[in-house]
């Protein structure tokens, strides 16, 4: 399992438009298995480590064709589920998990799910419909090595953004040859924010294809779904994210699509389909995504 986006020698490599699928492994690597591990968490072995552990992804993944200066495009051809995931939560997470108002909420606790007929059950009650998405997805930084626990930068890393989900285009810059992509840490559903840190986690095969945009670059991270495009920012504080996010935006409707730079103002601030998306918001991490529906883009 890897903890890291960093350039190394790729695992396998594919041809532009050529489908391929990744086995991804639990953010907690298989070892949060029943509620009765929850006393356990902060003493397992993975969690030792500074920052912990979490998130294993599969790669690198070189794709034909890549090389620095250029755009990639992977697109989430399918995600399938596990029939199990868990959750969990404890203290020094949120100011919720600390406050002893909320005392049941204030120690280490691990929940159990069950995935099938597109829903999620929790001790046989039926919760909510799965929403699978791709937790951590990127390529490998252009200089360093980036984690897969609170890395998060240009070229991508821990967004758990619930749009990176099945339809889904994500568009990364290449900084080495053959782009070295990876990706891990399925989420069988998120909630916007993620607040306390752990979604429904839980395996799964992502099955994926790549297309190469030569001479290309952007400003940061982009999501064409199939009825809008979202411009990502991720980082702190979440202030100057909505701030870079909606200029992303922007200058992708001006630059791509012809728009005025007056009609793309306008957007942002009176069109009521426009959204400012708070993907992630915890343990001092956030994805934020200014997303327009295609409906508005010119024809």
């Amino acid at each position: 399992m890897r903890y890291e986006f960093v350039a190394d020698e790729p695992l396998i490599s594919v041809e532009t438009g050529e489908s391929f699928q990744v086995e991804t492994e639990d953010a907690g690597s298989g070892l949060v298995t029943s509620p009765e591990m929850a006393g356990r968490i902060p003493s397992l072995p993975t969690r030792r480590s500074t920052p912990p552990k979490s998130n294993p992804v599969g790669g690198p993944i070189a794709v034909a064709g890549a090389k620095p200066g250029d755009l990639l495009e992977v697109e989430i051809e399918a995600i399938d589920l596990q029939p199990t995931g868990y959750t969990n939560w404890g203290p020094d997470r949120t100011k919720i998990g600390d406050d002893f108002r909320w005392p049941e909420l204030n120690r280490w606790t691990v929940r159990v799910f069950e995935h099938r007929d597109g829903s999620t059950y929790l001790d046989g009650e039926r919760l909510w419909p799965t929403r699978p998405m791709v937790g951590c997805i990127g390529v490998a930084p252009e200089r360093e090595a980036l984690n897969t626990s609170t890395g998060q930068t240009i070229s991508g890393g821990n967004l758990d953004s619930r749009d990176v989900t099945v339809g889904t285009r994500v568009q990364l810059n290449v900084y080495h040859p053959g782009a070295l992509l990876f990706l891990g840490d399925v989420h069988a559903s998120q909630a916007d924010t993620e607040y306390y840190g752990t979604a429904d986690e839980t395996r799964a095969v992502v099955q994926a294809r790549c297309r190469v945009i030569e001479g290309k670059r952007i400003p940061f991270i982009r999501l064409l779904k199939g009825d809008s495009i979202v411009a990502l920012r991720t980082g702190a504080p979440l202030a100057v994210l909505v701030d870079q996010a909606v200029e992303d935006l922007m200058r992708w409707l001006v630059d791509d699509y012809g728009v005025t730079a007056e009609r793309a103002y306008l957007h942002t601030c009176l069109n009521p389909d426009f959204r400012i998306n708070v993907y992630q918001y915890t343990l001092g991490l956030a994805t934020v995504g200014a997303e327009l529906p295609a409906r508005y883009l010119p024809s």
